[in-house]
């Protein structure tokens, strides 16, 4: 396994940046995940690393080696593509052991080696089929063991869970969380969906627009977004957010969105004016504040989708047609479309925005443990 570091890398098609001025660095055995909306860079990122890309500005390290310049075969670095990349007229064993036959290593060697990794990834008794033969899921794991034989400075993927289905994808996620830890290989992870990168990895780097947006441990973005880019991007559901105004008087600050208003703590440092109030929505609870500085949501319920261990509800805030939250409520509560109902949200769990998206900190202290997991969905 190897340190992996990019240096002020960019990535330019003609007149367009794709990357701008990326600087990471992953350590040794360290998972991270680079997640973003289509478009914002995080595959081109990945592909200069590898070699398939060649960079316009910076460099990229593999331990101790700078590997600019070099082709992606010397890079020693192993990659998973969102397709696989299997060869079709070769059999499961033949595409894991096919790095290894290229490296005029001995029959009796590739065979060991083909046959331990298949081994460890529950394949062993699909060596012999070619991969038309093959589920998504049995070709992803091919395509994973064929990494593993290769011993690399580090492992790529790059969307290798989007072909699967939801039920596939999860357990493919633990699969190959299990394995990383396991043989400690260093791991870079494309993927636009942050559920996988909340799940998966040690830390998340946010990309949009060709640049890193945060960087951090998939919780402490969670609670602590710097901008309302993170906030709404990380969370299943979304964050809900009001839009309104922070308004300073002689009783202090408060946040007012037509008739909905939540007095805020002194100490915000923010001047008056445009902002934005995000709400969680597994913080939305389905009854009136309990003390001052909670913020009142009296509501009309529009829509409920019960799931059995939650139920996630669609509210339209009284006085502000046509803006709907979701709340996410522990349990299978009576509530049915058309009730007129109080839900509130503590004051401890409410993120605020300044007209340009940048967090402003309000938040009195941590809020209190949600009896839900900030993200169970599979998306």
């Amino acid at each position: 396994m190897a340190r992996l570091v990019f240096e002020d890398v960019t990535k330019r098609f003609d007149d367009v940046v794709a990357v701008d001025r990326f600087n990471l660095t992953i350590n040794e055995g360290e998972f991270v995940a680079l997640v973003g909306p289509s478009g914002c860079g995080k595959t081109t990122s990945l592909r200069m690393l590898a070699g398939l890309e060649p960079i316009s500005d910076g460099a990229v390290h593999v331990g101790a080696t700078n590997v600019t310049r070099l082709a992606a075969r010397d890079r020693n670095l192993a990659m998973v593509f969102q397709s696989y990349a299997l060869y079709p007229h070769l059999t499961a064993a033949e595409n894991i052991g096919f790095a290894l036959t290229l490296k005029k290593m001995s029959k009796s060697e590739i065979s060991a080696r083909v046959q331990q990794a298949a081994e460890r990834m529950g394949i062993a008794h699909l060596l012999h089929r070619r991969p038309k033969e093959l589920s998504g899921g049995q070709r992803q794991r091919v395509a994973v063991a064929r990494c593993i034989v290769r011993e690399p400075a580090a492992f790529l993927f790059d969307e290798p869970l989007s072909n699967l289905d939801a039920k596939l994808r999860g357990t493919a996620r633990i699969e190959i969380t299990r394995l990383q830890k396991a043989l400690g290989i260093t791991t870079l992870y494309v993927t636009h969906d942050q559920v996988e990168a909340m799940t998966m990895a040690d830390r998340i780097v946010i990309m949009e627009g060709g640049r890193i947006r945060q960087i951090g441990a998939p919780m402490e973005l969670y609670n602590n977004p710097c901008d309302l880019f993170v906030a709404t991007f990380l969370g299943s559901p979304a964050m809900n957010v009001l839009s309104g105004a922070l308004v300073r008087g002689a009783t202090g600050a408060f946040f007012s969105a037509g008739p909905v208003s939540v007095a805020l703590p002194d100490s915000v440092e923010c001047a008056a004016g445009p902002a934005t109030l995000g709400l969680r929505p597994e913080q939305i609870r389905a009854r009136q504040a309990d003390a001052a500085g909670d913020l009142n949501l009296p509501a009309l319920v529009v829509h409920v989708e019960k799931l059995g261990a939650e139920t996630l509800v669609q509210l339209e805030v009284e006085g502000l047609p046509g803006l709907e939250l979701t709340a996410r409520l522990a349990g299978t509560p009576a509530l049915a479309r058309g009730d007129h109902c109080s839900f509130s949200v503590p004051g401890s769990a409410l993120y605020l925005f300044d007209s340009a998206g940048r967090t402003i900190p309000i938040r009195r202290a941590a809020p209190a443990a949600s009896a839900l997991p900030a993200l169970s969905a599979v998306s």
